[in-house]
Order: C-alpha cells, then structure tokens, then sequence
C-alpha cells in the first residue's frame, strides 16, 4: 500500500527554499519522503515515534539538525508532514 504524502505550510516553504538554496539537501529529503510513502513506520532515516504523538507522529532524520516530523493516518492513507527542519531549535 502506498501512502499518500501531504505537506502543511510550513513544511512546504521550507522544501522549497531548500529545492533552491541546498538542492543537496533537497534530493535527500526527498528520498526520505519517497520512503516515507512505501514504509512510513520503518525505513532510511532512522524513523521513530515521537512522545506525545498518539502514536501518529513520527520523526525521521535528514541531517544532524534536521528532521521530517510527519503524522499517519492509516485510515486515509496519508502521511501529512509537518516540520522538515530544525527538529530541535538550535538556532
């Protein structure tokens, strides 16, 4: 079953200004993001369920610093992605 992926606003701005200003970055993120839509529990990025997610919330590394927070709604099929950096402010 393949997933569905939909992007929040925030998360959509920050692919984008990544596709132009680090496409390195970009091209890994969406690797992460094609896994994401086979396997959206497991896989490349070292998944795991965030505390407080209801079981929903996931988070997958990019970087050191960065990370693709998602939900998953199983009964929709579709991962909606929230955050895709700075997963831990360290501005």
């Amino acid at each position: 079953m393949r997933y569905q992926v939909e992007f929040s606003k925030e998360a959509d701005k920050t692919l984008r200004k990544w596709k132009k200003s680090n496409p390195r970055l970009f091209k890994k993120a969406t690797t992460i993001l094609l896994d994401i839509m086979e396997h959206p529990r497991t896989g490349l990025g070292h998944p795991e369920a965030l505390v407080g997610g209801n079981d929903i919330t996931y988070s997958r590394r990019i970087t050191a610093d960065d990370r693709i927070v998602y939900d998953i709604y199983d009964d929709r099929v579709t991962v909606l992605v929230i955050k895709a950096e700075e997963h831990y402010n360290d501005k």
